[in-house]
Parts: C-alpha cells; structure tokens; sequence
C-alpha cells in the first residue's frame, strides 16, 4: 500500500496553489470528466472503462497538469494509466478547444490511491485490537 498524497498534496515549504491555480484546475477537471463519462477516447484499453478524476493539480505557469485518477471499486488504475498517457494529446487538444488559455497544459496521469489507503486506515480502525484500544479512551 503507498503512501497517501498527503492533506491536498501539501509538502512542507511548498508553496500553495494560487486561485488561479485552483480554479484552472479544476476547471480541467470537469472538463475532463465529461469525456471520460462520455466514452470519448477510442483506445481498446480503455473500452467500458470508467475512469474518475478525484484532482488535477497544475504547475504555477499552467503549462503543466497532473490528473489523479481512480476507478471505483476497482484497484487496477494502474494498469490503465499508460493507456490515458497515449491519449493525453487527443484530450489535450479537447481541453484547448473548450477552456479559454493561452497554452493547453501537458497532461500527467497518474493512479490515485487515496480512497484504497483511507479504505484500509478504516479497515485497521475497526480491527478488534484497535476498537477495544479506542473504547477505553
């Protein structure tokens, strides 16, 4: 199981995302949850996949993005992401047709395993040990 992501990506000392960040962002997020939910990428890999963006998160010269992405209930994005970077350029050219920037952002994706870490958090919490602990408190 990997590490968490971490309260909204934060890193020590990072600087944190801007509104304009913010609002980009998530502006790619919708629209790329319209294609996914659309069915528009033609490649085998991806047929009868439904793919969801939980976070995009953009560089501060908005030239760069990285989408996590997740499908729920099912543990094998991984396996997909590589399918998703062969059409990163085919949903690079739909975010420049339909958001209104002065350069279209290089696309990244990447697995998003948050949900399966706080799944399995969850999981040990309820383990007997661990609710026996909590019950004294």
């Amino acid at each position: 199981m990997s590490k968490p992501r971490g309260a909204r990506g934060s890193v020590p000392g990072a600087k944190p995302p801007s509104q304009r960040q913010l609002r980009v962002a998530e502006e790619i997020r919708h629209v790329l949850a319209g294609i996914f939910a659309r069915g528009e990428i033609r490649d085998p890999a991806l047929a009868d996949v439904v793919v969801t963006v939980n976070e995009v998160r953009i560089g501060p010269d908005l030239k760069r993005a990285t989408v996590f992405v997740t499908r729920l209930g099912r543990s094998d994005m991984a396996e997909k992401v590589p399918a998703l970077r062969r059409a990163a350029p085919f949903l690079r050219a739909q975010l420049a047709k339909q958001l209104r920037l002065r350069v279209a952002p290089d696309l990244s994706f990447v697995a998003d395993t948050s949900i399966d870490y706080a799944m399995h958090v969850d999981e040990l919490l309820r383990a007997p040990d661990v609710a026996r602990d909590l019950k004294r408190d």
